[in-house]
Formats: structure tokens, C-alpha cells, sequence
């Protein structure tokens, strides 16, 4: 062990009275006691227990009390060094101390003590005395100041554990703040690709919508157009009873000359004489006198309707007879409950109900 001297203040072991007799062999410091030595029992207390800078807390000798380790009171001799100074006793000889082995084996493991373990190498029990020795000198030579100190810390050259605390502190700030960052910077990360999402999402449904509003005007504009073919094929296969004529009553029109109160076709004025057409292809069913209807020739349609020339000057048909479109079947006249020379047209249906001859001869391309 290093032989430093003690701070002043420090007590000192009480050594035995002892009566030598060179004829028997003396113990040294620390054996057992012989027969005319007495030893007092340490008790540690408070007062006998000075703090020291670091971990450890070295326990003062009290009476003739010795230190029960050369570790422990080599690390009580460092500690009377002074709070502040730097215990260094590698130039000064170590000083070996032997002990009987029923005191050995009663120590305790050097590994065991705190803050020593890891100074002292792992050897068998025979080098204890020497892995004590090399102990000593490591704690002898290490700053109170660097206790606490992690190896780590230690390698790259940090010696005071106050620094290293408060390096270790800055440091887990830091990486704390690093996260939160990071934290924030994932959530705006995320919130932006939600958005960058709902805006793809708006825009594919508005590209949907638009599609699908223009098929829609595609298709009332395709439909719109084969209506028009259709009509345009109709016109071509429909013909207008008079060529050149002025309509003068419509459908459905209330008055007292209708024995039925309200006018059931549509009146064309023309003079007298006007070749009267065949709207389409049918046949004859009847050609003749019809009271109010004057002269009147009823053409049946292929679907069954049936077209109505009333009020004619003359007839060019005959019942039965089939005619096409465009080919005269009489001339306007003024004949039956009439007011003047025109032909009244009436349109019913193969069940026999009048209907609208303008709305009919729309349908089928012409326009009046």
C-alpha cells in the first residue's frame, strides 16, 4: 500500500502495547494479537465518519482499532489528502502488509467494495496482496474529482464529474429537443400529405364530375341529333295536307259553332279548289257525305291511326283504294258546318280517341 501522510487532524491508529521477546517472532501490523495485546472494537459512527468528494465515505480509526483492509485504508489516507487536491503516491514505494490466513479469509472480496471492484484485476487468492497493492496505487492516482465518471467519459478526457454530469444533461436535452423536432416535423409531414391527399382526392372527383357532365351533353347531344335524323327521315316519308295554307282554329278551342262545345281538329284556309295530299301511305277506309262534315275522306295509317279530311269540295278516292304520301285525295271546299273554304283535320287513334293533329304532325317532322 502507498504511504502517504496523513492530513492534519486526522487521528491515528493506537498501536498495542507490546513487551518484545527476541526469542519469539513478532506480529506485524495488522496480524492478531498476541497474548499481552489488547485490540478495541471499531464502531462507526457519524462523528467517526468524515465525507469525502465522490461516492465513497472513508470510516476513521478510533483507540487502538486497525483498518481491516490495506484497500480501505488506503482509500481513507487519499481521502485526508484534502477535497480539492490530487492524491498521487505512485513515486513512493508500495508497502506490503501480510495477514494470518484466519484474518484473510474473513475480509471481504476487494471486487465487492464500491468504487474498487472495477480497479482491482481478478486473480486467484494467493495474489491478493498484490491486486490490493495495485488498488492503492490506481485510487492513489485517480482525482477525487473524476468519481461518478463513466469510462466512456473518462477516454475522451473528461475529469471532473460535475462537467460530466452537466455535459450528459445538455446532451439528453438536445436529443429530447432533436426528437420533438422530429415529432413535429413527421406530423407536418403527415398533415401535408393528408392535405397533398384530400386535394388529389377533390380534384379526382371533380374530373369525374366533368366526364361525366360532358358524356351527359355528349349523349343528349348524340340523342338530340338522332332525333333529328329520325324526324328528318319522318319529314321525308310526311307530307302536309295543304302546300300553301293559314291556320285558323287549333285544338281543343271552346265556342258554340262545335255541336261538341270546343273544336275537335285543325282548321286550314285555303281557296276553294286546293289539292288536298295524303300526310302518309294508307289505305281508303271510307270517302263520302258526313252531315257536318261536309264531303270527307278517312285515310287508316298502317299503325292504325286514322286522318280525317272533312268539309272538301270534291273527293278523288274511293273506299279501299290505297294511296302514298303526297298523292291528292280531294280539294278544299266549304261544305258541312262550315264558315268558309278550309279543311278541318282530325287525327285519332287506332282506339278511336281524338287527339292534337298539330302535336301529331310534330311528331312526326312537319311543322304547320
Amino acid at each position: 500500500m502507498a504511504a502517504n501522510e496523513p492530513a492534519l487532524g486526522t487521528p491515528l491508529p493506537a498501536f498495542p502495547s507490546t513487551t518484545l521477546d527476541p526469542a519469539r517472532p513478532q506480529p506485524l501490523y495488522g496480524d492478531a494479537p498476541g497474548e499481552t495485546e489488547t485490540w478495541e472494537e471499531w464502531d462507526p459512527t457519524e462523528e467517526s465518519v468524515r465525507p469525502v468528494r465522490g461516492r465513497h465515505r472513508v470510516a476513521k480509526q478510533r483507540g487502538g482499532g486497525l483498518a481491516r483492509s490495506s484497500t480501505v485504508l488506503g482509500v481513507g489516507v487519499i481521502a485526508a489528502v484534502g477535497a480539492g487536491g490530487m492524491a498521487s503516491a505512485q513515486s513512493k514505494p508500495p508497502v506490503s502488509i501480510s495477514l494470518p490466513d484466519s484474518l484473510s479469509a474473513s475480509l471481504p472480496d476487494l471486487g465487492s467494495l464500491p468504487g474498487v471492484g472495477e480497479l482491482v484485476p481478478h486473480h486467484a487468492p494467493d495474489s491478493l496482496t498484490s491486486g490490493a497493492a495495485q488498488a492503492d496505487q490506481k485510487i492513489a492516482a485517480a482525482p477525487l474529482t473524476m468519481t461518478g465518471l463513466s469510462t466512456g467519459e473518462a477516454e475522451r478526457g473528461a475529469t471532473d464529474a460535475g462537467e460530466a454530469l452537466r455535459a450528459r444533461i445538455l446532451q439528453q436535452a438536445a436529443q429530447q429537443k432533436a426528437g420533438a423536432a422530429a415529432e413535429a416535423k413527421a406530423a407536418a409531414q403527415q398533415a401535408a400529405a393528408q392535405k397533398a391527399a384530400r386535394e388529389a382526392a377533390a380534384q379526382q372527383d371533380a374530373a369525374r364530375a366533368k366526364a361525366a357532365a360532358e358524356k351527359k351533353a355528349q349523349e343528349e347531344a348524340a340523342e338530340k341529333k338522332a332525333e333529328e335524323e329520325r324526324l328528318a327521315k319522318l319529314a321525308a316519308s310526311y307530307s302536309l295536307p295543304v302546300g300553301s295554307n293559314t291556320l285558323t282554329s287549333t285544338f281543343g278551342e271552346a265556342g258554340s259553332m262545335w255541336s261538341s262545345g270546343h273544336h275537335t281538329g285543325l282548321d286550314f284556309a285555303a281557296p276553294t279548289g286546293t289539292p288536298l295530299k295524303a300526310i302518309h301511305s294508307g289505305t281508303i277506309v271510307s270517302a263520302g257525305w258526313a252531315g257536318a262534315y261536309g264531303y270527307r275522306t278517312v285515310v287508316k295509317l298502317d299503325d292504325g291511326s286514322e286522318l280525317w279530311y272533312c268539309h272538301q269540295s270534291s273527293i278523288a278516292v274511293s273506299a279501299g283504294q290505297r294511296v302514298a304520301t303526297g298523292e291528292v285525295v280531294g280539294r278544299v271546299g266549304a261544305t258541312g258546318n262550315v264558315t268558309g273554304p278550309h279543311l278541318h283535320l282530325e287525327v285519332h287513334t287506332p282506339s278511336g280517341t281524338g287527339i292534337d293533329p298539330m302535336t301529331w304532325l310534330q311528331s312526326k317532322g312537319l311543322a304547320p
